[in-house]
Order: structure tokens, then C-alpha cells, then sequence
């Protein structure tokens, strides 16, 4: 199972990623999650704790669950009509290919445009993935979402960047 994991496949690991999420198939996005997978997204820039300070968001796998849940709910009145979003990625760059533990890190550079109705929201900032192997699969232990000006005052954040 090693020898599959090539640059060229992580690299298309993390443009599905994104496209998954471009397409609102939130339970498909979901699935590319380890159990104990975290998606974080720090509120200073540089930040290297989740837990002693604070973030943006820092959700496990129960609480992204949870948000999917609300996209999907009926009476989740401020997604009617629902939230769209589109990634535009820079490459992503391997920064750490470990083999015998099954481990691998990207970075990627991105602009993010989420919309709802007349109102649309650019992002910037970087994407970090730490991928675990587990058998023939890939999926993410951490998503790291740096924006630009992660320290600014946003408004609600409706989707997953």
C-alpha cells in the first residue's frame, strides 16, 4: 500500500477535497476525515496552540457532523436559499512525505469566495493538511485553515473553506 502514495496523488487528494466542498457534498467531505479528525482555523496568525488559545473554529468530527446537519435541516432558515462557495487553489505544495508512518503535509494557497443571495465574501489564506494512511485510504487528521486576516472581524461563516 506505500508505494501508491505519490505526490500526484496527494496533490489530487486535496483538490477533491475542495471540489467536494464547491459541490456541497458535505457527507462525501465529511467521509475524508479520520475519526479523530480536527479542522481548525486559528485566530492569530502564527497561532501554534488549538487549546490554550483561542480560534476561529476548532471542531472534531462530531461537531463538523453537527454543521453538516444544519446545511441539510429543513428549517435551517438562513441557508434558504443555501450558502455557495467556490476555491481557487494555488498548487499544493508536499511538505512532508513519511512513508513508513503513513503520514503526509500540504500546504496550499487559496482564495475562497462563499455567496448567499446579493452578498459575496472573499477569503484568502493557506491550507494545511496532515494526511494519515489507513490501509489503501488517505484521510485528514488536520485541516488547517490560516487566513489572511484571521484576526479581523468576520461575519457568520456558513460553509467550510
Amino acid at each position: 500500500m506505500i508505494g501508491d502514495i505519490t505526490t500526484e496523488r496527494l496533490i489530487d487528494f486535496v483538490y477533491g477535497e475542495s471540489a467536494l466542498l464547491d459541490e456541497a457534498r458535505w457527507d462525501d467531505w465529511l467521509n475524508l476525515f479520520a475519526a479523530d479528525g480536527i479542522y481548525w482555523m486559528p485566530l492569530t496568525p502564527g497561532q501554534q496552540d488549538a487549546r490554550l488559545q483561542t480560534s476561529l473554529l476548532h471542531e472534531d468530527k462530531l461537531l463538523l457532523k453537527i454543521r453538516i446537519e444544519r446545511l441539510n435541516g429543513q428549517r435551517t432558515f438562513s441557508q434558504q436559499p443555501a450558502s455557495r462557495c467556490h476555491h481557487l487553489l494555488q498548487t499544493p505544495r508536499v511538505q512532508a512525505i513519511d512513508h513508513g508512518a503513513g503520514r503526509y503535509r500540504l500546504r496550499t494557497a487559496f482564495h475562497y469566495v462563499e455567496t448567499r443571495r446579493d452578498e459575496q465574501t472573499l477569503y484568502a489564506g493557506w491550507f494545511t493538511h496532515e494526511l494519515a494512511r489507513e490501509g489503501a485510504h488517505l484521510f485528514i487528521k488536520l485541516k488547517r485553515v490560516d487566513l489572511v486576516n484571521s484576526d479581523a472581524a468576520f461575519g457568520n461563516l456558513q460553509l467550510f473553506m
